[in-house]
């Protein structure tokens, strides 16, 4: 990923002062990838690592980290999120470049890479932890994702309702380390049980 001037200012303030954090998270959010900006993702589609190894093999898909959000809890812990009282689902935050993948591809990826109609279940995993849930970061992602959803229900892919929820995203809180590319870690490409 090509650095501009002014992103390599940001990355050398917010190592120099931690302070800037917050700021820094904002900027972060905006990298510049060629003349586009980077843009971001947020699904919640069961447990995590095979969300994310699906959406590595994206190709305009920079980067991918796994993480909880949705819930009601600062800085949870994955034991913290398993017990389901935090309300975090599972999630991943992916940095996409618009210019090579667009959101509406990532919206496809996402209703493939689960089953949409079983609530708070994918495979053998139950919990609020792995509902299904698109974060959306502003009106576009949530207009485009609403028209996606009805496009799925109309179809006649399913013979049970979508409970996906579209709501916006709130805070990301990053997974265990562990986590990050777990399947990857593995020497895998998929856990995928639908």
């Amino acid at each position: 990923m090509a650095c501009s001037g002014a992103a390599v200012l940001i990355i050398i303030l917010c190592t120099i002062n931690p302070a800037l954090s917050e700021n820094c998270r904002k900027a972060g959010d905006n990298e510049i990838t060629g003349s586009q900006k980077m843009q971001t993702a947020i699904f919640a589609a069961g447990c995590f690592w095979g969300v994310e190894a699906a959406f590595r093999q994206v190709d305009g898909v920079i980067s991918t980290r796994v993480g909880y959000t949705g819930g009601n809890v600062e800085n949870p812990a994955y034991q913290d999120v398993c017990t389901g009282q935090t309300g975090h689902a599972e999630a991943v935050e992916i940095k996409f470049d618009p210019t090579r993948v667009t959101y509406d591809e990532l919206l496809a990826v996402f209703w493939e890479c689960h089953d949409p109609t079983t609530l708070n279940r994918q495979g053998p995993d139950f919990g609020t932890q792995y509902r299904s849930v698109v974060f959306y970061i502003d009106n576009s992602q949530k207009e485009a994702a609403e028209n996606s959803m009805k496009m799925m229900e109309t179809g006649n892919k399913y013979n049970r309702p979508i409970v996906t929820e579209i709501i916006e995203a709130g805070p990301f809180y990053e997974a265990e380390q562990y986590h990050q590319q777990y399947l990857e870690k593995q020497g895998k490409s998929s856990c995928r049980i639908k």
